[in-house]
């Protein structure tokens, strides 16, 4: 995306020479050490997921047009395709992990209701550190002696270390069975959204492709991140609006048909809807606070 109000910056995967196993450890101090220009404090959108742990040390970040302050204990997990950046982290320290989209398998549908930043208590960051610890030495180990190299045991590791520090989501009391299916059910539909909430606006196109009725969409939707389907993929749709808006120059009809609206006239009442204000409005607003 390129503009004169905030240029996003597209980052693609680029493991460092010798550590091509799709997951790959850093810190907040190499981060710093490779970033002389500070090209972390503008706007980036990766291709590839990051997850970091404060350890100590206090700073900022923004993630999609919400601000986090950063602290011992802080947690942040940016997921592929989200608009974020590094505001203030000159005295942060701690792990910081890339990895692929599809390197970490499966989890549980937790991970979508995760904000992009949380808290973990002393104890829990205790034992998330030392998981991304683990996670370090094997993946170290397997940079310099290839033939220890095991990306199922690096994948393992970090689903470890990602579990270890999600927020508590605890699960209905004998319901395994009918939660498992919701979870697939559920990360079926966000993964059609994601791929096609520029096309589809209705609930009913995703149930057609996946198979299965709009109520079963909706009770999976509702189990997993606490609201509906129409209103996850509203938000969905919603959220490319506000990137689209802050972050390019294009009129607000190009943004309309970026997003498959039929006309300008949808969109903004789609907007206006959802956003409480007229998407041309919402973006003098937005580049008001960056000025």
């Amino acid at each position: 995306m390129k503009n004169g109000h905030g240029a996003v910056r597209q980052l693609r995967y680029l493991p460092a020479v010798g550590s091509a196993y799709g997951v790959e450890v850093l810190s907040f101090a190499a981060l710093r050490s490779m970033d002389a220009h500070r090209r972390r404090t503008q706007p980036q959108r990766p291709d590839f997921h990051v997850f970091a742990l404060v350890s100590s040390g206090t700073g900022s970040h923004e993630a999609d047009f919400h601000g986090y302050r950063l602290e011992e204990g802080s947690a942040v997990w940016i997921r592929p395709g989200m608009v974020h950046r590094w505001s203030d982290i000159d005295a942060c320290d701690g792990p910081l992990i890339l990895f692929r989209p599809g390197f970490l398998s499966g989890l549980t549908a937790s991970e979508a209701g995760t904000p992009a930043c949380w808290h973990l208590d002393r104890q829990r960051l205790s034992l998330a550190l030392l998981a991304a610890d683990h996670l370090d030495r094997e993946h170290g180990a397997a940079v310099r002696t290839p033939r220890l190299a095991s990306p199922a045991l690096l994948s393992h590791l970090l689903a470890a270390l990602i579990l270890r520090a999600l927020p508590d989501t605890p699960i209905p009391a004998g319901a395994t069975t009918s939660h498992d299916r919701r979870v697939a059910v559920f990360r079926a539909y966000r993964a059609a959204v994601e791929e096609h909430f520029t096309d589809w606006h209705h609930v009913a196109d995703y149930a057609r492709h996946l198979g299965h009725d709009v109520r079963t969409l909706t009770r999976a939707t509702r189990a997993a991140t606490g609201t509906g389907a129409k209103t996850f993929l509203d938000q969905r749709i919603l959220l490319e609006a506000r990137r689209l808006l802050a972050h390019t120059d294009l009129p607000v009809s190009g943004c309309a048909r970026r997003l498959g609206f039929r006309d300008v006239g949808n969109f903004t009442t789609f907007f206006r809807r959802q956003a409480d204000m007229p998407p041309a409005t919402w973006r003098h607003v937005q580049r008001a606070q960056l000025t």
